[in-house]
């Protein structure tokens, strides 16, 4: 099992920054990829942008390329996705998710609780 705990939402003014954390533990050592999700009510989740737990390889929707940055803390558990430049359609609640892959189980995901991210004009 991986457990997953995001930080870092809130209210800014469109301009501004906000850096989301997701701290992962338990069997962090067979995760593959750990992502940052975004959804809108009553739509669907959105990937925004993902990074290899090893390696480092990462991936950013075109919507926030150039704003938003992930990466993980050298050595650690915890991905952070920077945000910068928040435009008031970035509003969203933000979901880390983890991709697991082990032996004895295949291929699992996880998700975190959300946090709210909110951008006002």
């Amino acid at each position: 099992q991986v457990q997953l705990q995001e930080s870092g939402g809130g209210l800014v003014q469109a301009g501004g920054s906000l850096r989301l954390s997701c701290a992962a533990s338990g069997r962090t050592f067979d995760i593959y990829e750990v992502g940052w999700f975004r959804q809108a009510a009553g739509k669907e989740r959105v990937l925004v942008a993902a990074i290899a737990w090893s390696g480092g390889a990462t991936y950013t929707d075109d919507s926030v390329k150039g704003r938003f940055t992930i990466s993980r803390d050298d050595g650690g558990n915890t991905v952070a996705l920077q945000m910068n430049n928040l435009k008031p359609e970035d509003t969203d609640v933000y979901y880390c998710n983890a991709i697991r892959v082990a032996t004895t189980t295949g291929v699992n995901d996880y998700w975190g609780q959300g946090t709210q991210v909110t951008v006002s004009s």
